[in-house]
C-alpha cells in the first residue's frame, strides 16, 4: 500500500488524537488529565518517528527537539496546544503541533542554520483551572506562582495536579527556554473564524492578537421560599446576576470590536421552589486594543456594581486572567506573506480575535502565526473541520518559510521595520 501524503498523514493523526478524550462520543481533553497524558504519549511517539528527542516539562509541555548544527545553535520555536474545551473539534490548537512534526521531520533534510523545537503545550484553553497558558508562560519565564493555588471544579489546586501528573511544580519558577537562543516562535492555527471562507483563501498571515481578561463574579442574595417572600422584598442573586449579564451584552455591543462573553452560570441551591441565593458567572472580555478592553471593562464594573446597589445584593469580582494584545512580528509576516506568494496563493493578513500561546510566547522572542482556514469559521465545537488541501499548502508555505529564516536578522541589533 503506497505511504498517505504528509497532508493526508496529518489529517489521520489528527483522528487518532482525537480520541484521547475523557467523554466517549465528544473530545474533552483538559490539563492534566488521564486524557491529557494519553494524548501526550500519542504525540511523543510520532515526535520520536520524526527524529526528534522528547522531554516534558514541569508546566506539562511536551517538547520535541530537533538539534542544530552546533550545541548552541539559535533556536526556532514552533508551537501550539493539545488541550481542548468540553466537547470540542479536533483541530483547535492539535493541527499546529501536528503539521509542525511533519515539518520537523521535514526539517532533517534542509542544513538549516538553527536548531526547532516543538513545543505541545498542555493548558492554552484554561478550562479546568482558571488560569490559561500555564506552558506557554512557563517556556517565557514568566510563570506567576500565586497561580499553583488556583482550584478545580472538584477544589484540586494547579499544584497538586502537576504533582500528581508526575511534575514538580517548583520547577516552574524557571525559565524552561534559554531566552538568547530562541530567535522566533511560529504557530500553526484554525483561523476560528470566517474571513479566510468568505475570500475563498486557503491561509492568512496574522497580524495581531487581541488582548482578553477573565473575570469570575459571585452574586450574593437572600435564598428564600419562593411562594412566600413577596416580590418586592426578594435579593434574588440570579435576576440581579441576569441583568449584569445584559449589561455587559451592551456595553460591548456598543464598542466596535470589542467582544464579551458569558460562558458559565451556575445557581445555589439550584432547586425550583427556592429564590436563588448565590449566582457565579464569568466574563471573558477581549480587544485587539489593550485601551479598548480597559475602556469596557470599566464601563462593566460600574454596571454591575449599579446593578447589585440597585437589587441589594453582593457583588465579588475577581480577575483570574490578562493576556496584552500582541503585535505579530513585521519581518515574519513578511517571510510568511513571500511563502504564500511563491506557492501561487493570494496574501490575506488578518487579526486573530482568539487568544494563543503566542501571546505569552511574544514576551520571550518575536512571533508569527499561520492561519489555516476553517469550515464556516466554527471552533470550538464538534463541526470544526479543515480540507486536507489547505493542510498541504500550509505545509507547503511553512517549509518555504523554514528556508527563509535567517537567526541574525532576529538578533537585537535588528529590530523590525
Amino acid at each position: 500500500m503506497p505511504r498517505p501524503s504528509d497532508a493526508a498523514e496529518i489529517m489521520q493523526r489528527l483522528g487518532e488524537l482525537a480520541a484521547c478524550t475523557e467523554t466517549r462520543g465528544e473530545i474533552t481533553r483538559l490539563f492534566l488529565t488521564p486524557a491529557h497524558a494519553q494524548a501526550i504519549s500519542l504525540v511523543c511517539g510520532w515526535m520520536q518517528q520524526a527524529g526528534l528527542s522528547t522531554r516534558l516539562d514541569a508546566s506539562g509541555t511536551l517538547v520535541g527537539i530537533l538539534p542544530g548544527p552546533s550545541q548552541d545553535a539559535p533556536v526556532l520555536l514552533i508551537g501550539s496546544h493539545i488541550d481542548t474545551v468540553r466537547n470540542a473539534g479536533r483541530y483547535d490548537g492539535c493541527l499546529g503541533i501536528i503539521t509542525a512534526i511533519t515539518l520537523a521531520a521535514r526539517a532533517r533534510t534542509l542544513s538549516l542554520p538553527y536548531a526547532i523545537e516543538i513545543r505541545a503545550f498542555g493548558d492554552e484553553e484554561g478550562v479546568r483551572f482558571p488560569v490559561t497558558l500555564t506552558g506557554a508562560h512557563a517556556t517565557a519565564g514568566n510563570f506567576n506562582q500565586t497561580w499553583l493555588a488556583a482550584r478545580d471544579h472538584n477544589d484540586i489546586t494547579l499544584a497538586t495536579a502537576l504533582a500528581n501528573f508526575g511534575l514538580n511544580p517548583q520547577a516552574l519558577a524557571e525559565n524552561t527556554c534559554a531566552a538568547h537562543r530562541a530567535f522566533a516562535y511560529l504557530e500553526i492555527h484554525i483561523e476560528q473564524g470566517p474571513v479566510l471562507e468568505a475570500a475563498n483563501i486557503p491561509l492568512g498571515v496574522v497580524t495581531a492578537i487581541s488582548g482578553a481578561a477573565r473575570f469570575e463574579v459571585t452574586v450574593t442574595g437572600r435564598a428564600g421560599h419562593a411562594g412566600t417572600v413577596p416580590m418586592s422584598q426578594r435579593q434574588d442573586a440570579l435576576t440581579a446576576a441576569a441583568a449584569m449579564i445584559l449589561a455587559i451584552r451592551d456595553i460591548a455591543r456598543a464598542r466596535p470590536n470589542v467582544v464579551a462573553t458569558v460562558g458559565r452560570l451556575t445557581v445555589a441551591p439550584d432547586a425550583t421552589n427556592v429564590i436563588p441565593g448565590t449566582c457565579q458567572f464569568t466574563i471573558d472580555l477581549r480587544a485587539p486594543e489593550d485601551a479598548l478592553r480597559h475602556q469596557a471593562e470599566h464601563a462593566i464594573t460600574a454596571a454591575l456594581h449599579a446593578v447589585a446597589h440597585a437589587d441589594n445584593v453582593a457583588l465579588a469580582l475577581r480577575q483570574t486572567h490578562e493576556a496584552a494584545a500582541v503585535t505579530c512580528d513585521p519581518r515574519l509576516q513578511t517571510i510568511l506573506a513571500a511563502a504564500i506568494e511563491k506557492s501561487g496563493l493570494p496574501i490575506r493578513h488578518l487579526p486573530s480575535g482568539a487568544g494563543h500561546d503566542a501571546m505569552a510566547i511574544a514576551s520571550l522572542c518575536p512571533v508569527g502565526m499561520l492561519f489555516v482556514r476553517c469550515a464556516g469559521g466554527v471552533s470550538h465545537h464538534p463541526d470544526e473541520s479543515v480540507m486536507e488541501s489547505d493542510v498541504e499548502a500550509a505545509l507547503h508555505v511553512m517549509t518555504q518559510t523554514l528556508q527563509s529564516l535567517t537567526p541574525t536578522d532576529f538578533a537585537p541589533g535588528n529590530p523590525p521595520a
